[in-house]
């Protein structure tokens, strides 16, 4: 099980799922304190910024910032779930999040995990530059993005509320 949440939702999040594992992805990931009920190895920071494209002083999501992620998930032991958060909840979160579904579950369809994360919130908004380059890792030829389109745009808000998704 995976659930995704904001910064401000995060221990609140981790102590109601008895999450074991969290990836934090987010610019300032300094502010993201760590549960004392996960263990500093379970807990993987990215720093990058929530944009699609570079820009003077901020840190756009890169290759690299996939593959790091796609590590710490695929060596998670799914004992006890993972929490993902940004900021708000809404756009790297949810990318990160349909990323680790589409690796976890390679022959699962991608549509498929992009209705699931459309229908537990409204809100979520795929940064779609995480999305692109996860799916070029996972070798996904476009299907990833094209489920994103199809899941089209989030409702507006400032942060979203805790959902999880199935990993089945």
């Amino acid at each position: 099980m995976i659930y995704v949440c904001s910064l401000a939702d995060l221990h609140a999040t981790v102590k109601a799922s008895g999450a074991s594992h969290i990836l934090t992805v987010m610019g300032k990931v300094e502010k993201a304190a760590r549960p004392a009920s996960v263990h500093e190895a379970n807990h993987m920071l990215i720093s990058m910024d929530d944009i699609t494209e570079p820009a003077d002083g901020f840190t756009a999501p890169s290759l690299s910032h996939v593959e790091r992620a796609l590590t710490f998930v695929r060596g998670w032991d799914r004992a006890a779930p993972l929490v993902i958060h940004c900021f708000a909840g809404i756009s790297r979160s949810t990318a990160s999040a349909f990323m680790a579904a589409c690796a976890l579950n390679p022959d699962r369809d991608e549509t498929d995990i992009a209705r699931q994360i459309r229908s537990a919130s409204p809100s979520a908004s795929p940064n779609r530059l995480i999305v692109t380059l996860a799916d070029q890792a996972l070798g996904r030829d476009g299907r990833m993005v094209r489920a994103l389109d199809e899941m089209g745009p989030g409702a507006m808000t400032i942060e979203s509320r805790p959902f999880r998704i199935d990993i089945h």
